[in-house]
């Protein structure tokens, strides 16, 4: 399988495209859990639904590394380091404006409408209101000139695992995300329809954690494939 770029008895490690879903209940639609799913059952020979432990995901229009687990107790210790801010993730978000300051750390409290599959920025007070903490650092600034519109790499190590967490803090912060038709403002929903963005400008680029058998710490990286990134790396 062309996207697995690390695997052992324990864990398989992955880029999902953006646009593929990572797991998905609709009938004949493309998603990361069965593609894996049906490349385990070719390599072991069987015709039996091969065990495979979802740990985290990614929103469909984002791309980016996933880790899946092979075994129940691989995917227990994977989980745990989630649940406890030992795996780490890091993004590349391509955002509308030039930040303020080269380097920051947002934090909201968001709560998550699942009427509208929405998440939004809320006082701390307001029920169910989860508290959100990411970091970023200006990798690259560029105007396009055409437009007049500064576009900003910026690099994200995400503290906190918030649903649609990274699109709305930094939405709510004057950086929407190139691509975002769902918390993108006018302007920026506009430029991306004229720079042809089809999916959110956002990548899980590197991940790290620990082993789930021997500890060792691991680190994968894997550079956007999506061309609107090209330019700033």
């Amino acid at each position: 399988m062309k996207n697995i770029i690390y695997e052992d008895e324990q864990i398989i490690v992955c880029y999902k495209p953006a646009g593929i879903a990572t797991q998905t209940k609709r009938v004949m639609q493309q998603d990361m859990v069965s593609e894996i799913k049906n490349y385990l059952a070719r390599e072991q020979k069987t015709d039996e639904e091969p065990y495979l432990g979802l740990v985290h995901r990614l929103d469909q229009p984002v791309s980016g590394l996933l880790v899946f687990a092979k075994t129940k107790s691989a995917a227990s210790y994977l989980s745990y380091q989630l649940n406890n801010g030992e795996f780490q993730k890091y993004y590349y978000a391509l955002v509308i404006g030039r930040p303020m300051t080269e380097s920051d750390v947002i934090v909201d409290y968001l709560y998550k409408d699942g009427r509208n599959n929405t998440s939004l920025v809320v006082d701390k007070d307001f029920p169910e209101a989860k508290k959100a903490v990411l970091e970023y650092r200006t990798v690259k600034t560029l105007l396009a000139l055409e437009d007049n519109i500064e576009v900003t790499l910026l690099e994200i190590k995400l503290l906190t695992g918030r649903h649609h967490q990274i699109r709305v803090q930094l939405s709510n912060a004057g950086m929407p995300i190139l691509g975002d038709r769902k918390y993108g403002s006018i302007s920026s929903k506009d430029f991306s329809r004229d720079s042809a963005c089809r999916n959110v400008a956002l990548c899980a680029h590197k991940l790290r954690f620990k082993h789930p058998v021997t500890g060792e710490e691991l680190t994968f990286e894997r550079d956007p494939e999506d061309e609107i990134f090209e330019e700033f790396l």
